[in-house]
């Protein structure tokens, strides 16, 4: 199963983890895995590649991870464009998350819940 972590603190999506391989079919073969790639892959590109702001990723293909951080300070319309993007990237992976529940699961982790 494929598990997806979006972390949250101050109202903000701050970044996201991604572990796991979904378990629906053979790799090369798996849906769930190619569309959760494609759409973490289209997120972190337009965040780093398009908007360039050098947001860190840790990736790892032996543990099957991938996470990414956004800076802490960023300008008004940098920090609307990755808002937009990290949220429609949530919603898109709930979305296949209500469709191949046995596959994935996303979690919001909300630092300002824990005060």
């Amino acid at each position: 199963m494929t598990s997806i972590t979006f972390h949250s603190a101050d109202g903000r999506i701050d970044g996201f983890v991604v572990e796991g391989h979904s378990g629906y079919a053979e790799a090369g073969s798996d849906i769930v895995c190619a569309a959760i790639s494609a759409a973490v892959g289209l997120t972190e590109c337009a965040i780093n590649e398009v908007l360039g702001l050098g947001a860190p990723v840790k990736a790892s293909e032996k543990n099957a991870r991938i996470s990414l951080k956004l800076p802490a300070k960023l300008d008004e319309a940098n920090e609307y464009a990755c808002q937009t993007l990290l949220a429609g990237l949530l919603v898109y992976l709930q979305a296949m998350g209500e469709q191949y529940p046995d596959y994935l699961t996303v979690l919001l982790d909300d630092e300002d819940e824990k005060e």
